[in-house]
């Protein structure tokens, strides 16, 4: 009975990802903080940046084919999630708006902007020893003052209503975890688990800074993503282990990341009235796509659909998702896009699950319920 009711829940979510179930904006606008989940295009900006896709074939199955730096051979989360609101398109990343006209930022900024950077983490130093120029979470945070200041001007004083309405979108911590198992974990087994912990506990600490920021600037209703089983990327294919094909030590840190973060939004709505959330279990919406592959139509849950590239002891091997890439023929049938991302069809399975089921993959309410909370 508990398969089946899984198996309804997948197609209804299949069903819900074709459909916009709004005639209009579930909320007056959506502001997105993070990393390469949610990006439309921010580090196209970053003239130093490695964290990059704005190369074919990135975009392959966009609209123009367009590779828009979108980390997707399409759409990505963000997109899915917000044309579920009721938008016609994603907000613009806060760069683009910026080399804009003045008129022109003002009149974006009131349906939302978008902050998230590849690359990028909850901590100000991720991401810089691989990508060298990101966006950290701090600085994005910083970004969105400055919106909010204008809004505050363009609205005579009166900014407070608008945000407050408006859902604050956030997907980070994957980066972090990445840099902190690659850079900073001590082998050493006797100090291991101690040595997560307390990652652990300083991700935490910085993380509930930055939403308390947020929330002191007008937020009030948040949808945040949890950390997928990062282990399990292809890039990671030659440290996994064979029987999962994923790396288990990186997706123990997924978990714990999870469990603590679930723990904090707890603890920090208590204190701060008038705040609602939503945690999406992305760890638990990825291991059910590859568990019911068939059922999805996913021949492919462990390879990149664009390019081989992966690690090995010696440093980078392979090519990246790249003009001079490979690409499979069927992208819908893949759960990756390139070494680290979903494709499109799988960010549109996963944001339909965030934002129309229930506890199995969101607490302690969907998407839909938080916007829909006046």
């Amino acid at each position: 009975m508990a398969m089946l009711y899984l198996f309804v829940a997948i197609f209804l979510a299949m069903v819900g990802s074709c459909l916009n179930w709004n005639t209009e904006s579930a909320v007056p606008a959506v502001f997105l903080f993070g990393d390469s989940t949610l990006d439309v295009g921010t580090n196209n900006f970053l003239n130093d940046s490695q964290s990059r896709a704005d190369m074919p074939f990135y975009g392959i199955d966009f609209p123009n084919k367009n590779a828009t730096g979108r980390f997707s051979n399409g759409y990505n989360t963000a997109d899915r999630i917000v044309k579920l609101l009721g938008f016609d398109e994603s907000p613009p990343p806060y760069f683009f708006l910026l080399n804009s006209d003045t008129e022109n930022f003002k009149s974006h900024i009131l349906k939302g902007v978008n902050f998230a950077s590849g690359g990028s983490g909850i901590l100000p130093e991720t991401g810089k020893q691989n990508y060298i120029d990101v966006v950290s979470m701090g600085d994005q945070i910083q970004q969105f003052k400055t919106v909010h200041d204008n809004i505050s001007q363009y609205l005579n004083g009166s900014a407070e209503a608008t945000i407050n309405k408006s859902l604050f979108l956030v997907s980070a911590g994957s980066n972090d975890i990445f840099d902190f198992f690659f850079f900073n974990i001590d082998k050493n087994p006797g100090k291991s688990t101690l040595k997560v912990l307390e990652f652990i506990s300083k991700l935490m600490s910085n993380y509930q800074a930055h939403l308390k920021n947020l929330y002191d600037l007008g937020a009030r209703k948040f949808g945040i993503l949890s950390v997928p089983p990062i282990g399990c990327v292809p890039i990671l294919s030659a440290f996994a282990d064979p029987s999962t094909h994923c790396v288990n030590e990186i997706n123990d840190v997924a978990q714990i990341f999870h469990v603590q973060l679930d723990r904090m939004l707890q603890n920090l709505s208590s204190e701060c009235p008038g705040m609602k959330y939503s945690l999406g279990d992305s760890y638990n919406i990825t291991f059910t796509m590859i568990n019911n592959a068939d059922l999805l139509h996913l021949d492919n849950v462990t390879s990149a659909c664009c390019g081989n590239q992966t690690f090995l002891v010696s440093g980078l091997i392979g090519v990246p998702c790249s003009p001079n890439a490979t690409v499979c023929e069927n992208h819908n049938n893949y759960l990756f896009w390139d070494q680290f991302h979903p494709t499109e069809y799988v960010s549109t399975l996963a944001a339909s699950m965030l934002y129309n089921n229930g506890s199995e993959f969101v607490t302690p309410i969907n998407f839909r319920l938080l916007v829909e909370d006046s």
